[in-house]
């Protein structure tokens, strides 16, 4: 992809801005734990990592953000996914362990707790399965779940018996259960988008994002198929949610778009409304929905898919309402999420439409860090937009990709 200088430059003075260690203010859900990838210094340590690893930035930054990072006892708790805690630790220093040699000791611990952890996952969620229940969000989710445990193992090490067997777990959480004789697919959860029960879904929903939903385990899969993983099944599970995500597509052929999530009245009544069209974030709008669609479409062989997914990004980058309605600076929420996965979907086919307009999303990401209150995380922060702002500004990604965390690659 062609590099955009000023997108670097920018980069350049918010990684200044980053460069030393403070601490995080207090958030809620640990977010601002040292150990978080989300809002702690772990997030900051991929970035710097990141800068290093391509000369933009120097190790001894990147080295004090990851003894930050470290600086409390890591949990492999429960709670401990690929945004906490150990996993995510290994995460950060598998991207600053590629082809460099540093950190091999520390990396061969964290992988063994995090095989541990998703071992132990495993177990619980095949369990369930076992006894024909509707899982919860954080069994298979991204940030909490075993998507993340999944896609971490893939880029981490592909051959492991882990990495299949959390494939494997992907590929049964999209077959039917058992005692299920309802028309609500197998991934359907019976609580709220929060991940709790509440009044307002009494029949629980059907989460198509990225952060929390189906849609980065359909990115997952499609990514195992590109990356040529003998499991079985990844085709006819990548198929599944498809199917259902095609059910519940909007919009025509030159401006589809997918709902964030549907309620059981919805999915009974067959229909939802306009209004109900996500803002395109990663989190659940278009920039994280249409790059699972493009990855399914390149991984079935399936070239309509690939177009729809790219014209439903064309229609959000065009489309002034739809980027007013994302004025932060964010991965997780705001314009970074959209740059980056609009770069990503550009990169990954040579698309001519969708590269013409990364400049001015670079300069509407630009325009926002200006309003911002710089509040430093990864996922909602200038870390996450300033490692957008690096990616589009040397117009390449090195393995293993910093973004696998977003489900993006």
């Amino acid at each position: 992809m062609k590099p955009i200088p000023k997108a670097l430059a920018a980069a350049d003075v918010l990684a200044a801005d980053l460069s030393a260690p403070r601490p995080a203010a207090p958030k809620s859900g640990g977010r601002a734990w040292p150990q978080s990838l989300a809002g702690g210094a772990a997030g900051i340590a991929l970035f710097h990592v990141v800068r290093a690893r391509t000369g933009q930035g120097n190790w001894d930054t990147a080295r004090a953000w990851i003894s930050r990072a470290a600086s409390d006892d890591l949990t492999a708790a429960p709670n401990a996914g690929l945004y906490l805690g150990a996993p995510a630790l290994a995460f950060v220093l598998h991207t600053a362990a590629a082809s460099t040699g540093r950190y091999r000791g520390a990396l061969e611990k964290l992988d063994d707790a995090t095989v541990s952890i998703t071992r132990h996952r495993l177990a619980e969620a095949h369990a369930r399965i076992d006894r024909g229940e509707r899982p919860v969000m954080k069994e298979f989710d991204l940030i909490r779940g075993l998507t993340g445990f999944a896609a971490q193992h893939l880029t981490r090490h592909p051959e492991h018996k882990i990495t299949a067997d959390a494939l494997t777990y992907l590929v049964r959480l999209t077959e039917p259960l058992p005692n299920q004789d309802d028309a609500l697919p197998p991934w359907w959860t019976d609580v709220s988008p929060s991940g709790e029960p509440t009044p307002d879904f009494p029949g629980g929903h059907g989460n198509f994002g990225l952060a929390h939903g189906i849609g980065a385990t359909l990115s997952v899969l499609s990514l195992a198929l590109l990356h040529g993983a003998d499991v079985p099944g990844l085709a006819d599970a990548a198929g599944r949610i498809c199917a259902w995500t095609d059910r519940w597509r909007q919009g025509d052929a030159t401006e589809p778009w997918w709902p964030g999530f549907i309620t059981a009245d919805q999915a009974a009544g067959g229909h939802i409304e306009p209004a109900l069209r996500p803002r395109p974030s990663w989190c659940y709008g278009v920039a994280g929905t249409a790059r699972a669609q493009q990855l399914a479409g390149l991984a079935l062989g399936e070239p309509a898919r690939v177009r729809a997914a790219e014209n439903a990004m064309l229609a959000a980058l065009r489309d002034p309402v739809q980027l007013d309605q994302i004025p932060g600076i964010g991965l997780c929420h705001g314009t970074a999420g959209l740059l980056h996965a609009a770069w990503r979907m550009a990169d990954q086919t040579e698309n001519p439409a969708i590269a013409a307009e990364l400049p001015q999303m670079t300069d509407r990401l630009t325009a926002a860090l200006n309003r911002s209150d710089r509040d430093p995380e990864l996922l909602d922060g200038t870390a996450g937009a300033a490692l957008v702002l690096h990616t589009v500004g040397t117009g390449t990604v090195a393995a293993p990709y910093w973004d696998t965390f977003l489900a993006l690659a």
